[in-house]
Parts: C-alpha cells; sequence; structure tokens
C-alpha cells in the first residue's frame, strides 16, 4: 500500500517577520505545512509519483504480521496505512471512498531490543516497503490500482491488473474494494451508511460467535 513540501509566499513573509523581532524576544522557527496533493500524479510512463507528505495525511490503523494467506511472514511488521485527507472527509459523511483516493500502506521492521524496552515491539525507522492503492476512475479498469514504491522518493511501478491482489479485494473487501474491516475508526461508519459490500456481510455472518 508518498506531493512535494512547498514553501509557499506567505510562508516566506513569516520569515522575514521573525527575522526582524527584537532579540531579547525568543526567536520561534518558522512553521510551514506540507502541501498535500489534490489527486494522484504520474510519470509519462505510468509510474506514479511518490506522495512524499503521506505521514501528514490521516492515519487509519496499523497491522503486525498480517497474511491473507496461511504462510506466515518471513519477519515481524508493521503496516501502517494513511489515507489522503480529502478523502477520509468523504468516506466520513458518505461511508465510501472519492475518487482520487490514495492510500498508502508503509511497512516498518518490528525492533524488540532498544532502550529501556523489555516486552513488546516498536517499529523501526527505516521503511522496509510502501505500496499505494489508489481510486483513478478514468485512468484503471475497475477503477482502482495497485502501485509497488521501491523506496518512499523512488516512483511505483503499477500492479498488472491479472495480479492476485485485485481479485482478493475485489472478493473480501468491506467497502470498494478496501479493507475498511481492520480500519476500526471506519468499519462503524460504513455500517451506519449501510456502505458495507455484501460479500464482507456474508463472511461476517459466517464467522463463529465470540464472547
Amino acid at each position: 500500500m508518498i506531493s512535494k513540501t512547498l514553501v509557499g509566499g506567505g510562508a516566506v513573509c513569516l520569515l522575514a517577520a521573525a527575522i526582524t523581532v527584537s532579540t531579547t524576544s525568543p526567536r520561534l522557527p518558522a512553521v510551514v505545512a506540507a502541501a498535500t496533493a489534490p489527486a494522484p500524479a504520474y510519470a509519462a510512463n505510468g509510474d506514479m509519483l511518490p506522495p512524499t507528505n503521506y505521514r501528514e495525511w490521516i492515519y487509519l490503523s496499523s497491522g503486525v504480521d498480517m497474511s491473507y494467506s496461511p504462510k506466515p511472514a518471513d519477519m515481524t511488521m508493521f503496516d501502517n496505512v494513511f489515507v489522503n485527507p480529502e478523502a477520509y472527509r468523504s468516506f466520513v459523511a458518505t461511508g465510501t471512498w472519492p475518487d482520487k483516493t490514495v492510500m498508502v500502506l508503509e511497512s516498518r521492521e518490528a525492533m524488540s531490543k532498544g532502550s529501556i524496552n523489555q516486552h513488546g515491539h516498536f517499529q523501526g525507522t527505516s521503511v522496509m516497503g510502501i505500496e499505494v492503492h489508489v481510486k483513478d476512475v478514468a485512468r484503471y479498469p475497475g477503477g482502482w490500482a495497485f502501485f509497488d514504491f521501491a523506496s518512499p522518493t523512488s516512483n511505483g511501478k503499477v500492479f498488472p491488473q491479472t495480479a492476485a491482489c485485485y481479485s482478493c479485494h475485489q472478493e473480501h473487501a468491506a467497502v470498494d474494494t478496501t479493507f475498511v474491516q481492520f480500519y476500526p475508526t471506519l468499519l462503524p461508519i460504513a455500517r451506519d451508511k449501510k456502505t458495507l459490500s455484501d460479500s464482507f456481510l456474508k463472511e461476517e455472518a459466517a464467522q463463529p460467535a465470540t464472547n
């Protein structure tokens, strides 16, 4: 499952004003807000440009060692999911994803030894992998596409439509080919808006009851 940071003219003016403040006053750093891309952007060859400020987007959830197959992962990993703010606000209002939704899945190694930690895991500083799920109805069959990024700053390569991730999301996703069932703040919204897919509702009904 990365828009470039821009410094606007207003930020330059604020910085200039800060320089003229009396030396007796504490000097505060200028605050510069990274721009959020209004839509996914692509290179001429169809690669997706990296949304580099995705960690300023809306955080949805984290998973640890999640796998959709019986075989466990080779190493313990955290998966963090972020979505662009415009899409998040639309989902909160409607229970569905608008066109130009961009969802980022960031993988980081789970660490256990460090500082004062004695139990459990924390996330390592290195990004081990990034995938993006983007909704671009005019561009892709079915409206959605998956991209794999070799690094947070490289362009993403699109997964072919024959890749298993497409059929898996079509068959099991809770809302519009996305796994909202794993996003605890969004699942109640979809349930309230009655936008959960029939396939998910059938799978949910088939789950054994828990206490």
